[in-house]
């Protein structure tokens, strides 16, 4: 089993920031944690470090639970996870992922499982893996958790442990009640809500028309080089904004609830890789997901409470960074009391769209293939003849890898190295 220091080397980084630091120590010495820190701020790195050095690698079978109140939060863990190398097996399950394959995996189970409330309670009731040796448990962000519904499935869960001695709950929220059910009894308390400078700046966009579309494509124009989120209130709204964005061709990508889980993926792979600058969304993307950092968030409908306005917000000026949060409000509209003043922000002039540098292609091929990012990036700098910089983000997953190319790029690179070979393994190479 790695030690931290290899572990941090692994992940490209040279030292923990002040929360990470205090919740590591804090983890390590105390059997109750609550962990308080804005989004954004490591709190994965922060809870996983500890935990790993406290599980013991000569024991088969689940050790640690992580509970999460979304499918790309829990993929999003098992990736950070895996990065650093710890020896240990980690899995994912989740609503939308084939059961089937959930079992396939509990073959040989993982050390550490992490998992949505409903999903891990399914497989309870179905007695598919043995609880009688977990120890932890992680709440990760709680509150969302019990936000969504899962409250009785986090109780029906906690009750099945019966070796459980550590618990830990994270929030980037002080605003939730603690649920009775996890039994906390003078919990260490971490709280970085206040310790991060916000950065951030609060315009209004005005929109002539109570069909704010027009005026929220020219905002985009104007913001094209700069990575954002769009955030609407209802899926239907969410899905009439992408539609009115791609007939002016403004390239985004979408993201709610009510897509399937592959398309949400794929959404979210495309903005790391800079293939999109730009998503479309429900208050989904406001927590818990994977994507770098935002230049700017706009809301096209401000959502009913405050704290949910605080979340998202939260996407951008994080981490003592700049970030501008624009409200776009028709001229007849009421903004609710929990908007501070701010200044109205106009674009004169009228600004042709772009298209974005880079586009995602799929490869057919990942870590189960014995495939690695250096095995791509060889056989596309070899056989696709690209130079450094026409290759961008190389996301590799267990059956398959995403690849940002230059646009200019793609149709020779397809060309020359689709069907190919790459180790043991004949693989596609398309346009996502």
């Amino acid at each position: 089993m790695k030690n931290r220091n290899e572990i941090l080397n692994k992940l490209g980084i040279d030292s923990l920031n002040d929360m990470q630091k205090e919740a590591i120590s804090a983890i390590g010495d105390n059997r109750q944690v609550i962990l308080l820190s804005p989004t954004g701020t490591g709190k994965t790195l922060a809870f996983l470090l500890p935990l790993i050095e406290k599980m013991d690698p000569d024991i088969i079978g689940v050790q640690t639970l992580i509970l999460v109140p979304s499918r790309e939060l829990a993929i999003q863990i098992e990736q950070v996870a895996r990065d650093m190398g710890s020896g240990f097996k980690v899995n994912a399950f989740y609503g939308g992922r084939s059961f089937s394959k959930d079992k396939l995996e509990l073959d040989h189970p993982p050390s550490i499982l992490i998992g949505t409330p409903g999903r891990i309670a399914d497989h309870l009731r179905r007695d598919t893996f043995s609880t009688t040796i977990i120890k932890t448990v992680i709440l990760d962000e709680f509150d969302k958790s019990l936000e969504v519904g899962f409250e009785e499935e986090m109780f029906e869960i906690i009750s099945a442990l019966p070796a459980l001695e550590n618990k830990i709950l994270t929030s980037a929220t002080s605003s939730a009640s603690l649920p009775a059910f996890v039994g906390l009894k003078s919990p260490k308390i971490i709280d970085y809500l206040s310790d991060f400078t916000n950065s951030l700046s609060l315009k209004i966009i005005e929109s002539p028309k109570k069909d704010k579309l027009p005026a929220l494509c020219n905002a985009l124009l104007h913001l094209q080089n700069k990575a954002g989120i769009v955030f609407c209130n209802f899926r239907d709204a969410a899905e009439r904004v992408s539609q009115g964005l791609s007939d002016k061709n403004i390239s985004h990508g979408l993201f709610h609830g009510g897509m399937e889980q592959i398309d949400r993926e794929r959404t979210l792979i495309k903005f790391r890789n800079q293939s999109i600058n730009l998503i479309v969304s429900t208050d989904l993307a406001a927590r818990g997901i994977d994507i770098p950092e935002l230049d700017f968030i706009i809301h096209y409908h401000l959502p009913a409470r405050k704290h949910e306005f605080i979340h998202r917000n939260g996407r951008t000026a994080r981490m003592n960074a700049k970030g501008t949060a624009y409200i776009l409000k028709w001229m007849d509209e009421t903004l609710p009391d929990y908007i501070p003043n701010a200044e109205i922000h106009k674009w004169d002039s009228e600004v042709p769209p772009v298209e974005d540098q880079w586009v995602t292609v799929f490869v057919s091929g990942g870590r189960k293939d014995k495939i690695s990012k250096g095995d791509i990036a060889g056989l596309f700098y070899k056989q696709g003849k690209l130079r450094k910089d026409q290759l961008g983000t190389i996301e590799l997953k267990q059956d398959c890898a995403f690849v940002a190319v230059h646009r200019d790029k793609v149709q020779q690179l397809i060309t020359l190295v689709d069907n190919s070979r790459l180790k043991k393994k004949k693989v596609r190479v398309k346009k996502v």
